[in-house]
């Protein structure tokens, strides 16, 4: 099923993302509610919101069809911790200091100082 964000509204706090799934031609309308009380707590942006929204839809439509769902605290836990491996995944690898071969790298280009 392929997923379209048709719009959103908010009341009390919570806001509501509505989407459209379309699976063989039939279209079926979708809700995933989030409340933006916890959304600094995991630091998420609001513009993060409806990917975020969206792939917990691609997620549950492999198994319910449920068609007003919720971004729970547990989730937001999940995505705050797989960012955070994914940035220090990502710092390992800009950390890694490679030394050259020898202390005579660039002598034969370099010109002697006198």
């Amino acid at each position: 099923m392929r997923f379209t964000l048709t719009g959103f509204n908010q009341k009390a706090g919570v806001r509501l993302y509505a989407f459209e799934g379309i699976a063989d031609g039939i279209r079926t309308s979708f809700t995933v509610g989030v409340d933006l009380a916890l959304i600094p707590r995991f630091g998420i942006h609001i513009q993060e919101l409806p990917l975020l929204c969206r792939e917990l839809l691609e997620r549950q439509a492999e198994g319910r069809e449920e068609r007003t769902l919720t971004f729970t605290e547990e989730e937001m836990r999940v995505h705050a911790h797989n960012r955070e491996l994914a940035r220090e995944a990502a710092d390992r690898k800009r950390k890694a200091v490679r030394r050259p071969s020898s202390d005579n790298v660039g002598v034969a280009w370099r010109t002697p100082v006198r």
